[in-house]
């Protein structure tokens, strides 16, 4: 009888152990799916990040990103109304090579569209657009979008910080 018992007792223990250890290797599991998620959340966040900017890191052209960058700023929390796509045309066409107006303004209107905020189109295109202007082309950009800003149309409340932020982006400002 007390050999039948310890058989219980052994089985018992080992049915415990292996409860215990399926126990543990679904709370493994169970942490490495979380780990995996939150993996997963931050690889997408970085890809949607990475696909928010594509229409900014395919410009390649001065004229089109000062377009692009003005284009955002006019349309900051506002809509881009027809008098300041038309002072935006006015500003652009000086600079813009034969032919390339229309392709300039539509893809500037674009791009700035598919971003929501100036200030991530400033961050992007300040320093492409420094590395590429000269100082007084900086000044020239700089009062381009005070004469776009001034056309009719709702206010810019955030005109004044964006315009700001682009002066230290251009290496105008230093702070």
């Amino acid at each position: 009888m007390h050999i039948v018992l310890a058989a219980l007792a052994i089985l018992g223990g080992v049915g415990i152990w292996w409860y215990r250890m399926k126990m543990m290797n679904e709370a493994a599991n169970d942490a490495a799916d979380v780990i995996g998620r939150v993996r997963g959340n931050i690889r997408r966040k970085r890809i949607r990040r990475q696909n928010e900017m594509s229409p900014l890191t395919a410009v390649d052209d001065p004229v089109v990103a000062a377009a692009t960058l003005i284009s955002a700023m006019l349309s900051d929390d506002v809509p881009l109304t027809p008098e300041r796509e038309a002072a935006l045309r006015k500003e652009i066409e000086p600079i813009v090579q034969d032919g390339k107006l229309d392709e300039a303004i539509t893809y500037a209107k674009w791009a700035s569209g598919q971003i929501d905020d100036a200030a991530v189109v400033i961050d992007k295109l300040g320093p492409f657009l420094r590395d590429r202007l000269n100082e007084e082309e900086r000044h020239d950009l700089l009062a381009m979008i005070r004469r776009s800003s001034a056309a009719a149309g709702p206010g810019l409340p955030t005109l004044e910080p964006r315009m700001r932020r682009l002066r230290q982006k251009l290496g105008l400002e230093t702070n």
